[in-house]
């Protein structure tokens, strides 16, 4: 049984925080945390990303960007990522942690979710769409 996941993306400050919030409000029971791999440590979600989780009753505030490390990886069950370069990543760097990461899509396309980061926020919401589909049937799996 999962007590905990981590969100991963690039920047920590687009995808992993949208699917951190969006994840933790669908399941309260378990502690859900976002992290990137070439995160920029200590800034916010991106505005036009705050703004389409906003407009979807998802809550971003507070949010500050940090980068994944062993430490932070110990500290989660299940690993969950954006892209397959994310899981590549954590694979050469963090071997010990590959075998709880999987695809944020993976009860969707497993394929992953495309970076909005500069995008239009047309983009945004397309993105935001697909991250609330792969939240919520990882909701229904993780109970």
């Amino acid at each position: 049984m999962f007590k905990s996941v981590l969100v991963v993306c690039t920047g920590n400050i687009c995808r992993s925080p949208v699917g951190e919030r969006a994840l933790a409000a669908l399941c309260p029971h378990l502690t859900v945390n976002s992290a990137g791999i070439g995160a920029l440590v200590g800034k916010g979600v991106d505005k036009d990303a705050a703004a389409v989780a906003r407009a979807h009753n998802v809550n971003v505030e507070g949010h500050a960007a940090r980068q994944i490390s062993s430490e932070i990886l110990a500290m989660h069950d299940l690993v969950l990522v954006m892209g397959p370069e994310h899981r590549q990543y954590i694979r050469e760097n963090f071997p010990h942690a590959s075998g709880k990461t999987m695809m944020f899509d993976k009860w969707e396309r497993d394929e992953g979710i495309e970076d909005p980061y500069l995008q239009s926020v047309e983009f945004h919401e397309l993105v935001f769409a697909e991250i609330d589909k792969s939240a919520r049937s990882w909701a229904k799996r993780l109970g």
